[in-house]
């Protein structure tokens, strides 16, 4: 991605977060839904076009779904929002989806605790690293 493009993007990042923080989107499914985090957007070549990665805190599934629908509603009003605030012949269009990222980090880590309990040796006893501590200040 070129510079201007991160630059773009991040701008665009912060316009959003910062609607969202001033709680400028009257839509319920927005407005009750607690702590929105826009994590990333990436901007399309052109500058016409924007994707707008969220998570909300503590949201389910179908939670997650309904702010994305209510976020997707006021894309309008986020459009002249980026407008208002950089001076750009066209104000990308945003689209917003949600960020899985925090999730496939959650099952990642689900499965290497699982694996790294299926391949301990089950007699051995878990370290203690206290002892070990204590012997280092005998010898001094």
């Amino acid at each position: 991605m070129s510079q201007r493009l991160e630059r773009v993007a991040g701008e665009v990042r912060a316009i959003l977060g910062e609607v969202l923080a001033r709680d400028e989107i009257k839509d319920p499914r927005v407005r009750g839904a607690g702590l929105i985090t826009v994590t990333h957007v990436r901007v399309s070549g052109d500058l016409r076009h924007a994707r707008a990665l969220f998570t909300v805190h503590d949201a389910d599934a179908a939670a997650l779904e309904r702010v994305r629908q209510g976020l997707d509603h006021a894309s309008g009003y986020f459009r002249q929002a980026i407008a208002r605030r950089l001076r750009m012949k066209v104000a990308p269009a945003v689209k917003f989806e949600v960020d899985k990222v925090f999730e496939q980090a959650e099952r990642v880590e689900k499965i290497l605790r699982e694996e790294g309990a299926a391949h301990a040796p089950p007699d051995s006893p878990p370290p203690d690293d206290a002892d070990d501590a204590d012997d280092d200040n005998d010898d001094k």
